[in-house]
């Protein structure tokens, strides 16, 4: 397994680097979620999921073949409900890159402004190496969760 070097084989690798990306939010999204009166707002783990994905939109395509980033941490702060229906713009920008280490500074807005924020780190990995070290760490409960 060849080793990633950062510094020499992802120079572009770099604090700034930013994505933005957009969902109009349906029911769909609140079907798992939703609790009493609250069904018609967008419900915090489609926000964070849409946070992660603009995540991995910004590092993702630049890594070689072979390597992923995974999640190792996620802070949100919800700070404005929103109903179904809106459409949700999320920026991820890169702001620290120390090693394989990746962290990111997350905005989501709705047509009427900010709607949540958040930092999320992420780690790059070979993602055969990481397979494998799933593999022999669940190789126990291989069985019963078949």
């Amino acid at each position: 397994m060849n080793k990633l070097n950062l510094q020499w084989d992802l120079p572009d690798l770099k604090p700034g680097l930013s994505r933005t990306i957009q969902k109009t939010i349906g029911e769909s999204d609140n079907l798992a979620y939703g609790h009493g009166a609250l069904t018609e707002l967008l419900p915090t783990p489609p926000l964070t999921a849409l946070m992660i994905e603009a995540a991995i939109q910004v590092v993702d395509p630049l890594l070689p073949q072979g390597y992923v980033t995974v999640a190792t941490s996620f802070s949100v702060t919800y700070l404005s409900p929103t109903f179904l229906g809106a459409t949700i713009t999320v920026v991820a920008t890169l702001v620290g890159v120390e090693g394989k280490g990746l962290v990111f500074d997350l905005m989501a807005f709705d047509e009427l402004g900010q709607v949540g924020r958040g930092r999320h780190e992420r780690y790059i990995v070979n993602s055969e190496h990481f397979m494998d070290t799933a593999r022999k760490r669940c190789e126990p409960i291989r069985k019963i969760i078949k």
